[in-house]
């Protein structure tokens, strides 16, 4: 089944698929292909749904392009500059493993909201 919807521009493809008694899904090729599936995905749930992206490497080289831009604005360059690119990498999975969890616990009501600063600061709480 596929639904469209011109206004927002979003194309919509359902499938029913069986579940393996070792809870092993296949996932239709046409979605693969359509999503850009390669050997890994990313999983995670969002209220009563599980949702698979596709893991990129164009995701983590725009990040390392962004953490670059901006640790070479600041001033560092060689050993220094390696240094501190290693350590702000490693901060993007931790910090999107956190957002996703707040936004989590804020869509199921156990908090309010989350400001900017409560996800992204640099300060252990």
């Amino acid at each position: 089944m596929t639904t469209k919807s011109k206004q927002n521009k979003v194309t919509i493809q359902k499938k029913i698929i069986s579940v393996s008694r070792k809870r092993q899904i296949t996932i239709p090729l046409e979605f693969c292909n359509k999503v850009g599936i390669g050997q890994d995905v990313e999983c995670f749930t969002i209220n009563n749904s599980i949702i698979l992206r596709p893991i990129t490497e164009q995701s983590s080289v725009e990040f390392a392009e962004q953490i670059l831009a901006d640790l070479i604005s600041q001033g560092y360059s060689g050993d220094e500059l390696l240094k501190h690119f290693k350590m702000k990498n490693k901060q993007i999975r931790p910090a999107i493993e956190k957002l996703l969890e707040e936004a989590d616990d804020s869509a199921n009501g156990k908090v309010d909201y989350s400001s900017y600063e409560d996800v992204f600061s640099t300060k252990s709480t």
